[in-house]
């Protein structure tokens, strides 16, 4: 039974999936090598300009934007996407010469030594990626990659495949950029076919994602789940805290992984800030009532989301706003949702929710706040309110996750220059963003040239 391509506004069968046939993807793959050493030659300067190209094409393409749409059921994130896309691939065509520019010195013990270097792309890189921002999530990676070099295989999720076909057509014929369409048959043999794989996912599946790397023997970069937490201090701004977390808990549905999860306040003005929240979250409206959270786009998540719910509740919490999952013209919608009386005997404080849910805990200073955070198997990233940026950062440098908003939340959607790492379940591998990010695709190679006339000392003597 072959995988259904679904309207997430409506719930209808769309299509069936069409998976590229294995010899496909192998003969898509070899392609892409064959024209990997003629790419990598052109350097920097010469790739600069195919890049541009194809990121001034995405700007504008209202195809692509239309597919976009189609594959999530939203309007105005995908506007964002499709820019935030063509700015990144601009970036990286702009900032590649300067990155990849060789090092040279000579040796600290050995001055007589020349040291030098230079960077050999992977050959072939692929990509596996989700369905919540499928365009950014798609290149993300790819940028990068293409920027330093290498050829390039991406394999999208199979919810979300529409955008392939208008993203295909506006590949310059330079570019070694394959978009194949697939299931999760199609992802495992693309493991196999890559010299360098990276993933963007779930913990489970980004475990045989792992795993099918270390058999090929080629590294992965992994990007797994999130339970972010955001941490509200008593001398924080309570209207800008909770305008914040509003939104880095519901944009897109709260369908992104570094959507804030749980919000953990200061007993002295919880009551204040919940009342703040709540009050904002009910005047939010679905888009299909012309407010900005649009559907549930994967056809499990409705279940995962519900079932983080009604334990809640059957625990004790208490919904403020929203609370149960909706149906609208067929789709799955969840209004924004503010949880109270939430402890981590729940599911919604301890598991990876994915939608736009928002259960707020007080608890009692900077430490409990530190150690509710802390208690989670995730380490993507987090956020931290407070009356001063020294007392946020206090507090900031104690979280085990990769990059923390201060005063503000999931700024790590918007802000590009700050390299960071995964912690604990949430990946494995260099940093997708920043200069690092260029630094995953290439293999340094050092030449050491000795410049010296005279016989190195540690030389076998020669001489009688």
């Amino acid at each position: 039974m072959s995988t259904p391509v679904l309207d997430p506004l409506t719930g209808r069968i769309e299509r069936p999936l069409r998976p590229v046939p294995p010899d496909r993807l192998a003969g898509i793959a070899a392609g892409l090598r064959a024209r990997a050493a003629g790419w990598a030659a052109a350097g920097p300067a010469g790739r600069g300009p195919v890049l541009a190209r194809f990121a001034a094409a995405l700007a504008r393409d209202e195809d692509l934007l239309a597919a976009l749409v189609a594959d999530t059921g939203r309007v105005a994130e995908s506007v964002l996407e499709r820019r935030v896309v063509a700015g990144a691939i601009e970036r990286w065509a702009r900032r590649a010469p300067a990155l990849l520019a060789p090092p040279a010195g000579f040796a600290a013990e050995l001055p007589g030594v020349h040291v030098a270097g230079d960077a050999v792309p992977y050959e072939l890189v692929g990509a596996i990626t989700p369905w919540n921002f499928p365009l950014l999530l798609g290149l993300l990676d790819a940028a990068p990659a293409l920027a330093a070099g290498c050829a390039v295989l991406v394999k999208p999720s199979e919810v979300t495949p529409r955008f392939i076909e208008p993203l295909t057509r506006l590949v310059p014929g330079e570019l070694p950029l394959a978009v194949v369409e697939g299931g999760p048959a199609t992802g495992a043999a693309l493991v196999g076919l890559v010299d360098a794989v990276v993933f963007t996912g779930s913990v489970p599946t980004g475990r045989l994602v792992a795993e099918a790397a270390a058999r090929a023997f080629v590294p992965a970069h992994l990007e797994l789940g999130g339970k972010d937490p955001a941490i509200v201090l008593a001398g924080a701004d309570l209207d800008r805290a909770s305008s914040a977390i509003l939104w880095g808990g519901t944009a897109n549905a709260g369908q992104s992984c570094q959507s804030i999860e749980r919000v953990y306040v200061a007993r002295e003005v919880h009551d204040a800030f919940l009342a703040l929240l709540v009050a904002k979250a009910e005047r939010t409206r679905l888009t299909c009532e012309g407010g900005p959270i649009g559907p549930i786009v994967a056809p499990d998540q409705p279940r995962v989301i519900a079932a983080h719910l009604t334990d809640a509740l059957e625990r004790g919490a208490v919904a403020h706003t929203g609370g149960t999952i909706e149906r609208h013209g067929g789709g799955h919608w969840c209004r924004p949702t503010v949880l109270s009386g939430v402890d981590h005997s729940m599911l919604v404080m301890t598991e990876e929710t994915f939608g736009p849910v928002l259960p707020v805990m007080a608890v009692d200073g900077p430490d409990e706040a530190v150690a509710r955070a802390a208690d989670s198997a995730y380490g993507l990233s987090a956020a931290v309110f407070a009356a001063t940026e020294e007392e946020a950062m206090a507090v900031a440098v104690r979280l085990p996750v990769g990059a923390v908003s201060v005063n503000d939340a999931a700024l790590t959607a918007l802000v590009h220059e700050g390299e960071k790492h995964s912690f604990r379940l949430s990946g494995l591998g260099g940093s997708r963003m920043g200069p690092a990010s260029i630094a995953r695709f290439l293999r340094r190679r050092a030449f050491l040239v000795n410049r010296s006339p005279a016989a190195d000392p540690w030389w076998h003597p020669t001489e009688e």
